[in-house]
């Protein structure tokens, strides 16, 4: 079975979804995943605020973390961070619903640069992520090329 980068990433999600208990935990969801791409979003429920009432910024850290995930394993390639850093913009507020939008900046070897950004579905950014990936050994699933043979 050939895929396109479409299904491809669209199979890597949901392989990498089923294990996921930490992202469905907290209460995120995936919105949309392409080839080095990903959008996850979560609303800002009451036990996701910190002491000064406002989202707490490991959070908003997990929600960009997340979806830097989904776009970096879009290729069916097992990869990890190897470092993130992030600015916190504006604070997130109960009620909030935050998008997580993940894009590749670049890949090379067994490196990549992805920028994320965090806003609210009113478009107020939130926060901005870049994250540092490097692929590993492994699959998030089988996959054959035409003939059969495992790609």
């Amino acid at each position: 079975m050939s895929l396109n980068a479409t299904e491809r990433a669209h199979r890597a999600a949901a392989a990498m979804w089923d294990g996921d208990a930490a992202s469905k935990w907290a209460g995120m969801e995936i919105d949309n995943v392409e080839e080095g791409q990903a959008r996850l979003t979560l609303t800002v429920a009451p036990h996701h605020c910190n002491g000064h009432g406002i989202c707490h910024g490991g959070v908003i850290f997990m929600l960009a973390d997340s979806a830097f995930a989904f776009a970096c394993n879009s290729r069916n390639q097992a990869t990890v961070a190897q470092h993130n850093t992030i600015s916190f913009v504006a604070p997130g507020q109960l009620g909030d619903h935050l998008i997580a939008e993940a894009r590749e900046v670049s890949l090379t070897g067994r490196s990549g640069i992805y920028d994320v950004t965090v806003r609210t579905a009113a478009g107020r950014r939130i926060a901005e992520m870049r994250g540092c990936s490097r692929t590993v050994k492994g699959h998030l699933f089988e996959e054959t090329d035409a003939e059969g043979v495992d790609v």
